[in-house]
């Protein structure tokens, strides 16, 4: 049983607001998926994040893509994973550099003009 160290509960905050709260997370029968596609919806009262895989992203103009996870969040939740997820990025490029989103400015000319 993999164990996460600590872990905010969100939503079940103790009364006194000093007190720390601790969960311990079974990850022993998760189902791993690859995304390289997410597709942001919002409700007045949820956030839906629809996850995929895009096989061939520079590719053809029109693709049907199956959605292959949806998770749903209320929008407390959602501002805190995209913090977390904000600060995760951040340390990754501390460390190795700034990640460039657009592929365009990725793509490396070739040198022999081909």
């Amino acid at each position: 049983m993999a164990k996460e160290n600590e872990v905010e509960a969100g939503a079940a905050q103790p009364q006194d607001q000093g007190q720390q709260v601790r969960l311990e997370l079974d990850d022993s029968d998760v189902d791993a998926i690859y995304a390289n596609l997410c597709r942001v919806s919002s409700t007045p009262e949820e956030v839906i994040l629809d996850l995929a895989l895009n096989p061939n992203p520079v590719g053809a103009p029109v693709q049907t893509l199956r959605v292959s996870q949806r998770v749903i969040l209320n929008h407390y939740t959602a501002k805190r994973l995209a913090a977390l997820l904000t600060a995760t990025v951040g340390r990754h490029e501390q460390a190795f550099g700034r990640l460039e989103t657009d592929v365009r400015k990725r793509l490396v000319a070739d040198p022999a003009g081909q």
